[in-house]
């Protein structure tokens, strides 16, 4: 590792520490905030975009994407959740009828036998995000992985789901980091242009 990267990823770790602080106290003073953002949330980016969303289950103070997802199923969507791989990898998969099982960190998985589709609409957790795009996660990165393999086989259009408060002037950022499409909070839709073709 050289020193600029070695940089970034102490630059990573304080903003990741402050903004988890941040999150908590957003999720603590807006216990209404997940219906605020699935009632506010623009069905056009589904209506663009879908019909298959890979959804996401809070952790922690997350902001929870279930009563979207509930919003979005009632809509047609079909939805996918992620599942952390023996491989290091994420993979998105249709549960269907079959019970979540425990995986890293926390996170409620569908299982390995579960059907394993390809989202056009991902919705991804974050702990900070800018103006520009880029996200702030855990620094695992499977979610850029896991999102750029998706684009090697056609458009997916990635939006992040956040409390506004995550919103800061610069995140640090490695030359593997993916920007977003888009990020949507309980009181606001953030689209990010960035030349990309994108739902207005």
């Amino acid at each position: 590792m050289n020193i600029d990267a070695a940089e970034i990823a102490e630059q990573k770790a304080i903003l990741r520490g402050h903004m988890m602080e941040i999150r908590a106290e957003a999720a603590a003073r807006d216990p209404d905030a997940a219906d605020k953002l699935a009632a506010r949330f623009p069905i056009k980016l589904f209506e663009r975009y879908g019909p298959i969303v890979a959804g996401t289950l809070a952790i922690n103070d997350e902001l929870d994407a279930a009563p979207l997802l509930a919003r979005l199923a009632g809509q047609g969507a079909r939805i996918v959740l992620p599942r952390v791989e023996t491989d290091g990898g994420m993979t998105f998969r249709d549960p269907g009828t079959m019970t979540l099982e425990k995986g890293p960190f926390g996170l409620m998985q569908p299982a390995a036998a579960a059907e394993i589709v390809r989202p056009n609409l991902v919705l991804a957790p974050l702990l900070a995000f800018d103006a520009r795009g880029r996200r702030l996660g855990y620094g695992k990165g499977y979610y850029d992985r896991a999102v750029t393999q998706l684009r090697a086989t056609g458009r997916v259009f990635y939006l992040g789901l956040a409390y506004a408060q995550q919103q800061v002037d610069a995140v640090p950022v490695a030359t593997h980091d993916l920007l977003l499409d888009w990020v949507e909070t309980p009181l606001n839709s953030i689209p990010l242009f960035l030349g990309r073709a994108v739902a207005r």
